[in-house]
């Protein structure tokens, strides 16, 4: 039989719940409250073990938890948030067939405070006889599911078909989160206290809430008034005081203070709607917003736009007669002079020019431009007109703040013939083509020369590469560029150019420099595991996929570091290393490949030792012996890849417990074995309640294989493991150890009086449980939607170990009782099966008994012989009818040893309409099994 079996997965919730509710066969929806802790868990299962792999969509894009991937079995999220809710997606993957995915629904249910406005109007009635005044009170709530909206004036809902005067309205376009109580034409009752109390139907416990406003005859909406311009420039180091007096409104107005797109500066200070600024510094300039609210018509608003001056680099231009295409000065033509500050404010710089430390004024040969439209905003020219030998002199620029502290910036231009010449930009031989090896540290160099010398900003050939420092150019002051830490995605041609400022404004000088980045060999593989039989050849091929120089300086190969031989590298080929397996030469192999910049490394581990053995994780659990403390152990595996070295002979099994006590190690012969093949051995005289690490490990004719270790350890699969007198009546959220099964439609619910759905239908389903209390729990299925015919919902019971595999005087094997309490009213009920699930290499399960249709709306016992050949699960199967009135219910269960002692225990029956019928018991006659497999057939 090959034991390889596919991926199976099914999600269970293990955290804080609400609500678990299937929402259609594939899917189900996990409701939890907001600031709860989700766990959720994925129980896989298949042969190898499964990797697991959690995902999520439909959620909010602003969700960390999107486009990421969780490798464990368990997801948790601490304090859930509503962004998170969402689909999540459990995949398993073991290799073997197709990826089992299942997927899962958290619906996060919250309810935030809500927030009551009011807003008032005033029109004319009857040719402006009188004014009606209208009051329109909006309550708005964000909440999930929809909340449910109530109004009170004082302590007394309204209600609106009582009272003309009210109008209790949904607004357009706003989903269910707003309710609207308008108040026509004011009567003096109308001047209250109003209540907006909003409620999710105590979904997941959440209190509800609400608000209230009090409604008088002075209500008004909030004004304010400033206390600075909205424009205000200070200069940095000074303290700033804005001031937001209120001038109306009640209730009385809260002011706040905001920043656009920034918070408030860490120095300032907020107190009774004055905002206090300390040492400001230009990085606190921006918009400051002063908002007043009382929930009374719109909010007031002022604002106020902070300007710290600060001026950054004073850069010049020399611009020759644009006309004549000059690029230098000549006499008998126009030249500009410009110059520029980056400030702020910008429009507030004022700029002085000076001729050889004397102030100019305009005059026909020199003219001053205090803002130069032909230049970018904020610069100011000084033009001169027909330049002759008078007007070569040394001209200053002054730029500053009129009446302010920060100080001034000057720059100073020596203009003569001789003292400008046009720049040249040229590379130093040897410099066009710079290389530097991956990792280190190169100057890219652009010699410049002129009167005065331009900076040299660099930049990327192809534009659509930024710089490494991620700006798209770089300005240097000596045309030197230094790259540190070089990687080869920076390699390609590099543009060096003159600066169009703090020299002449002409057309900029272009070269261009290649950077070369030299690394070592890209090889393929890396490392592989290659096993084999002895005396098999093996080829060996390290594969060069790129290298910068290519030229393939040295090959060495090394097994287990010892120098195999020296080859003759030929850059046309790929190294490869060829030799005949055997015991001697097993090991590490290596190809060093070396191109004279650095080398890299292929490595190929060579074996014939056989692979690890996989664990066969569905074993059963552990089997307690019926004598003293002991336990034994069924251990299962699979041989990874069996025929891909020597014939596998056996296997070295050891045991130590985790006191670090090695117990044993033996050889336990096996034949030879197949891929998928299940093998088995039983480890016996383990005492409870050690732990014992299991290490295991294949033998072939020539060498052992790699261990594998897993951990045993015995323990009761639940707080009854045995079959005992306790009768489970599902009280406790654990419900016993009962669990789910994971390969059926939907699962059963536990449930009580007082948590059933108040609008369940009255003809189905119990109204208490077995004893009539309303707050004992029972188990149920739902047939309402969106279940449909033939659904199918599991209950498991817990490993039940037999002590004994034969009854009294070999009597065959020991005979248990299943009793339990079922509830099947209802004119569409589906079928009750029971069966018997005994554990061995694989599970065999067995019906046992079987019932169909309305059985009336009393509880009813059943009590069923069975007698396990092993360790054994009782499954109940709820099976969904024609219809949703065909609820299905259990309770009292419990399982004993021995017979049942009531009269009407039935032995491996199916009941049909409630007359047992012996299908399934070894003695029954072919004739009666035909007889009830027919009937049952028939009934369906």
């Amino acid at each position: 039989m090959y034991w390889r079996s596919p991926a199976n997965a099914k999600i269970v919730q293990e955290g804080q719940a609400c609500v678990v509710k299937d929402d259609n066969i594939s899917e189900r929806i996990y409701t939890i409250r907001e600031g709860d802790h989700l766990v959720l868990k994925c129980l896989v299962k298949g042969h190898p073990r499964p990797q697991v792999r959690w995902t999520k969509t439909a959620g909010s894009a602003s969700d960390k938890f999107q486009e990421t991937s969780i490798y464990n079995e368990t997801l948790r999220i601490e304090g859930i948030q509503r962004v998170q809710g969402g689909r999540y997606y459990c995949k398993a993957d073991n290799g073997v067939g197709v990826a089992a995915i299942k997927s899962i629904r958290v619906d996060v249910q919250y309810l935030d405070k809500p927030v009551l406005t009011v807003h008032q109007t005033i029109s004319d009635v009857r040719g402006s006889y009188y004014q009606e005044k209208t009051v329109f009170l909006r309550c708005t709530v964000n909440s999930n599911p929809p909340a449910r909206f109530i109004w009170k004036r004082g302590t007394i809902p309204i209600e609106q078909r009582k009272d003309q005067g009210v109008d209790i309205y949904e607004p357009l376009y706003t989903q269910g989160e707003t309710k609207v109580l308008k108040l026509k034409n004011l009567r003096l009752k109308d001047f209250a206290n109003y209540t907006c109390q909003v409620s999710v139907h105590n979904v997941c416990e959440i209190p509800d809430s609400s608000v209230t406003f009090l409604l008088t005859i002075g209500t008004t909406p909030p004004a304010l008034r400033l206390s600075v311009n909205e424009s205000l420039v200070v200069d940095p180091g000074k303290d700033v005081t804005l001031s937001c007096e209120v001038t109306a409104g009640l209730p009385k107005p809260t002011v706040t203070w905001s920043r656009y797109l920034n918070p408030l500066p860490r120095n300032s200070l907020v107190r009774d709607g004055i905002l206090e600024l300390r040492s400001v510094t230009p990085a606190d300039s921006g918009f400051y917003n002063c908002t007043a609210v009382n929930n009374v018509g719109n909010p007031a608003k002022r604002n106020v736009n902070l300007l710290v001056r600060s001026m950054g680099n004073l850069t010049f231009q020399i611009t020759p007669d644009s006309n004549k295409d000059s690029e230098s000065i000549q006499m008998g033509r126009d030249l500009k002079l410009s110059c520029h500050v980056d400030a702020q404010p910008q429009d507030k710089v004022n700029y002085t020019w000076y001729q050889n430390a004397v102030l100019i004024y305009n005059s026909d040969s020199l003219i001053v431009l205090h803002s130069d439209p032909d230049m970018a905003p904020g610069t100011s020219s000084l033009e001169i007109v027909d330049m002759n030998f008078r007007d070569q002199a040394t001209y200053s620029c002054v730029a500053n703040f009129p009446g302010s502290t920060v100080p001034e910036l000057r720059v100073d231009v020596n203009i003569t013939q001789n003292s400008v010449t046009p720049p040249i930009l040229t590379v130093p031989e040897g410099g066009q083509v710079v290389s530097v090896r991956e990792g280190g540290t190169t100057d890219l160099v652009c010699l410049v020369d002129g009167k005065p010398r331009p900076p040299v900003l660099w930049s990327r050939a192809d534009k659509d590469l930024a710089m490494p420092t991620g700006e798209w150019a770089v300005e240097t002051r000596d045309g030197r560029l230094r790259l540190t830490n070089v990687t080869r995605d920076l390699m390609g041609a590099y543009r060096c150019q003159t600066a169009p400022y703090n020299g002449l404004n002409i057309k900029p000088r272009q070269a261009q420099v290649q950077l070369n980045v030299q690394y070592a060999p890209v090889l393929d593989p890396v490392f592989q595991d290659v096993r084999l039989p002895n005396y098999q050849f093996v080829t060996l091929r390290c594969i060069i996929q790129k290298s910068n120089p290519p030229r393939v300086a040295s090959i060495r190969w090394t097994r287990n570091g010892e120098p195999l031989t020296s080859l003759t590298p030929n850059p046309q080929e790929n190294p490869q290393l060829k030799f005949k397996l055997d015991p001697s030469n097993n090991g590490t192999y290596k190809c060093r490949v070396s191109n004279g910049v650095g080398s890299s490394t292929c490595t190929f581990n060579i074996s014939s030792r056989p692979y690890n053995a996989e664990f066969y994780f569905d074993t059963p659990n552990p089997i307690r012996n019926l004598k003293g403390n002991n336990f034994s152990y069924n251990l299962q595996w699979t041989q990874r890849e069996p025929a891909a070295t020597d014939r596998i002979i056996g296997y070295w099994v050891n045991v130590r417990n985790m006191n670090q006590m090695n117990l044993f190690s033996k050889q336990i012969d096996k034949k030879e074995p197949v891929k998928g093949g299940l093998m088995s051995y039983i480890l016996t005289d383990l005492k409870i309640p050690l732990s014992y690490e299991i290490r295991l490990a294949p033998i072939t004719t020539y060498s052992t294989g790699d261990y594998v270790s897993r951990t045993i350890k015995y323990s009761e699969p639940y707080k009854y493991p045995r079959p005992s007198d306790h009768v489970c009546g599902f009280e406790d959220k654990h419900i016993c150890g009962f669990s789910q099964d994971r390969g059926d439609n939907f699962d059963w619910t536990r449930q009580n009086h007082l948590t059933q759905n108040p609008k369940r239908s009255s003809n189905t389903g119990p109204e208490m449980d077995r004893s009539g209390t309303k707050e004992g729990c029972y188990m149920y299925i739902e047939a309402s939607r969106p279940r449909v015919p033939g659904d199918t919902a599991r209950l498991l019971s817990p490993l039940y170990n037999v002590t004994a595999t034969r009854g009294p005087k070999g009597s065959g094997c020991l005979p248990y009782c299943i009793s339990f309490f079922y509830h099947m009213k209802g004119k569409q009920t589906g079928t009750l099966d029971v069966w018997l699930r005994v554990k061995s290499i694989a599970s065999v399960d067995t019906k046992v008994w079987s019932l169909i249709g309305n059985q009336g709306p009393d509880w009813n016992q059943a009590n069923i012989i069975v007698n396990p050949s092993g360790p054994f699960q009782v499954v109940f199967q709820a099976i969904r009818g024609s219809g949703y009135e065909g609820d299905i219910a259990i309770d009292d269960v419990s399982v004993t040893k021995g017979k049942c002692k009531q009269e009407n225990s039935v032995s491996n029956t199916v009941l049909i309409g409630g007359a047992p019928v012996l299908c399934s018991h070894p003695l029954a006659t072919s004739l009666t099994f035909a007889l009830c497999s027919y009937l049952l057939l028939l009934y369906r």
